[in-house]
């Protein structure tokens, strides 16, 4: 009996390397973003740890900017093998990350959707979370070839 996981995306899918709006552009998160993810994330663990969805194993917690590191390397390596898809949310007009969004298989082979889509956004844009989560939902839906994702609503 062969228990090898179907993979999460099919060989033929080719991931988005992006979503451009107004207010955002997501791009895969990568090592290159350690230092303004860092500061994103972590001036903003009350108001993520408070975003549905989260909190998500704990994080986000303390860490050094080299743990950080390895850990944008883990999503950088993700993305590489299709095992998962991490990008940056990052301010159109400067460039500065304002946020995250992660695709990841569910993980429970039992769950009633094969997809989990979580994201926050820094406190300080706040603001942007709901016009986050509207488009991804619709960017998943019509660019993703999944059947159903778990990515709790925003009000």
């Amino acid at each position: 009996m062969d228990e090898t996981p179907a993979p999460f995306v099919p060989d033929t899918f080719e991931p988005p390397r992006g979503l451009a709006t107004a207010s955002f552009v997501l791009e895969p998160l990568d090592p290159r973003h350690n230092d303004a993810d860092f500061a994103a994330w972590s001036s903003s663990i009350p108001h993520i740890r408070s975003t549905p969805g989260f909190p998500w194993e704990g994080w986000p917690h303390p860490m050094t900017p080299a743990d950080n590191l390895r850990d944008l390397e883990r999503h950088a390596e993700d993305f590489e093998r299709r095992s998962g898809f991490t990008y940056t949310v990052l301010d159109p007009a400067d460039g500065d990350v304002i946020g995250c969004v992660y695709v990841y298989p569910a993980r429970d082979p039992d769950a009633d959707h094969d997809a989990t889509a979580r994201s926050w956004v820094r406190a300080d844009r706040a603001g942007l979370d709901v016009a986050l989560w509207q488009a991804v939902s619709l960017w998943l839906a019509e660019e993703w070839p999944f059947e159903r994702v778990a990515y709790a609503p925003r009000a």
